[in-house]
């Protein structure tokens, strides 16, 4: 994951040897416990522990997958995999009757009918300022003369107006990041004739021994740069420069789009009328799609196959339901919302929701999904983004604010990142978003060891993306092994049994260079999610019974 700060330190960084020797952080870090490893995991052996000393047997518990698609054919996730009962595959008959054909793995938001997929979208923003920009640019707008909705659009625009008016600091960091990236290119294209392979990671180019000056200039070169981006040690050569060339292209269309609209590759791929909410039998059954890293990292965390092989998942009794709702831009809310609900109606009892953005125009139907969610007793869980920002006061979508009816969703987690003091300087992950109420808890999602597509492949990822399943894990473990559970109890569990980090461990506020804060005031429980605790809590947890009401005058 590249984020703009970071590469902004491209721009005046001098090009001195940079090692990655580092103090070693084992692989699956992020299930360890802090009284046997010295390590900010979730304890999970020692829940597990717990469940087989009380003799506790598990029952099958379906979550479901928002994301970008998932590798149905990887070796630890295959046999996971929720599959349809009441469908027959490749018959080409909607057999469930319910809307979508042949939707064995789940369902696929942004295919087509003809078989292809949506793979880039525009940012929301930019969809935003372009679809009110005739009726707004250049007008005189008299707000008192606005129905509440033409207020709401009207804000939502001036909002999306101000943000596409870019710096020159910001096209200057451009500029640097585009020679960087070409820079980076040729010290590959050298270090790969030289190594004679085509994908190395930095820890296997450290231990090469350069025989031509030249490779040793590449070396030098690109193991400089990969560390001041803050690349993972063990990501591959070509996945960081697919990256780089995902965000410059990303940064390039994002400087162009007050001028020039997104290009909507939905209407000419999916075909719905986005506009119409009763549209919603479209798609097609491709749970894969053009790019499911980030789905399949997502999916291996939760529940990749225990004491099997490659990774140990958190959750040993689930079934994955894949929805693919993300591409390379912004999720629509349409897609969201009928995801949600396709979820619901389909038995799913967890959704893990591992995407965001600071735009959501149809709110409102994505609200409603949220509290049909609450009203079947399923739990949702989000993350809270990567963006370092306050979203107590940063809009951040979807969010537990249900507008329609005025109040807070009572079974939706919000989760932000947290490290590990061996990765880094900080407790509280440096891109995490936070928020004193809007923010749950914390996870570990720094260097987290998951599933990758394109083979039975594994790596590591970071963001509040590899956070969020690390908490549904833990909430399908509570709802597997005391299924009397509901949704709201398993969150109040989840919260309640937080392990909270010592008062002077060392905090930096997310965003900031060295401004220290207290890890206790960047959420709602001030504590990073622990497995062990929640098991402990949940097996002695009481359900609190409101009190009766003792007025017994007549109405």
């Amino acid at each position: 994951m590249i984020r703009g700060n970071v590469l902004a330190t491209v721009i005046g960084m001098c090009f001195t040897y940079a090692t990655y020797a580092q103090t070693e952080t084992p692989k699956g870090w992020h299930l360890m416990d802090w009284e046997t490893s010295k390590l900010h995991g979730i304890s999970l052996k020692k829940a597990y522990d717990l469940l087989q000393q009380k003799n506790k047997k598990a029952q099958q518990v379906i979550v479901a997958v928002l994301d970008s698609g998932v590798d149905t054919t990887h070796e630890d996730l295959k046999d996971i995999l929720w599959k349809n009962p009441k469908e027959i595959p490749g018959n080409g008959i909607d057999d469930d009757k319910n809307g979508y054909i042949d939707d064995i793995y789940g369902w696929n938001f942004l295919g087509g009918p003809n078989g292809k997929s949506l793979k880039k979208a525009g940012d929301e923003r930019a969809r935003v300022y372009h679809r009110w920009k005739e009726q707004f640019l250049g007008k005189y707008i008299d707000t008192a003369q606005l129905d509440l909705q033409q207020k709401l659009n009207y804000r939502m625009w001036l909002k999306a107006a101000n943000e596409l008016n870019f710096s020159q600091e910001e096209m200057t960091e451009l500029m640097f990041i585009e020679v960087t990236a070409k820079a980076l290119k040729r010290h590959d294209k050298v270090l790969r004739q030289e190594m004679g392979v085509e994908e190395y990671s930095c820890e296997k180019l450290e231990k090469f021994d350069p025989i031509t000056k030249t490779a040793r200039d590449a070396k030098l070169g690109f193991l400089t740069v990969m560390k001041m981006l803050q690349m993972d040690p063990e990501e591959k050569n070509t996945l960081a420069l697919k990256e780089l060339d995902e965000y410059i292209e990303g940064k390039k269309l994002a400087f162009e789009s007050k001028e020039v609209a997104p290009y909507n590759f939905r209407a000419e791929i999916v075909g719905d009328n986005y506009f119409d909410f009763n549209d919603r039998y479209y798609g097609n059954n491709d749970v894969m799609g053009p790019g499911p890293t980030h789905g399949t990292h997502v999916s291996g965390i939760i529940a990749a196959k225990r004491n099997n092989i490659g990774i140990d998942g958190v959750a040993d009794q689930v079934k994955l339901m894949t929805l693919r709702i993300v591409p390379d831009g912004d999720e629509y809310d349409k897609d969201v919302a009928l995801a949600i609900r396709y979820a619901v109606d389909n038995g799913a009892k967890i959704i893990n929701m591992s995407f965001g953005k600071s735009f959501s125009p149809e709110k409102s139907w994505v609200d409603s999904a949220i509290k049909y969610a609450e009203q079947k007793d399923v739990l949702l869980i989000h993350a809270s983004g990567n963006d370092a920002e306050n979203i107590d006061s940063v809009e951040n979508f979807p969010n537990p604010w249900l507008s329609p009816w005025k109040v807070f969703a009572k079974n939706y987690v919000t989760v932000g990142a947290s490290s590990d003091l061996t990765l880094g300087p900080s407790i509280a992950a440096d891109f995490s978003s936070y928020g004193k109420t809007q923010v749950d808890l914390f996870a570990p999602g720094v260097k987290i060891y998951s599933t990758m597509p394109g083979g039975n492949n594994y790596g590591n990822l970071k963001g509040t993306s590899m956070a969020t399943p690390i908490v549904t894990g833990i909430a399908a473990i509570l709802k597997s092994y005391i299924p009397h559970l509901s949704a709201i109890e398993i969150k109040n569990i989840l919260e309640q049994s937080v392990f909270k980090p010592e008062a002077d461990i060392a905090c930096i506020k997310p965003g900031s260079d060295q401004e220290k804060v207290s890890f206790a005031n960047l959420s709602k429980t001030g504590g990073i999610v622990n497995a062990y605790n929640a098991v402990r809590t949940a097996l002695e947890y009481k359900p609190v019974i409101p009190a009766k009401n003792n007025n017994n005058t007549k109405k």
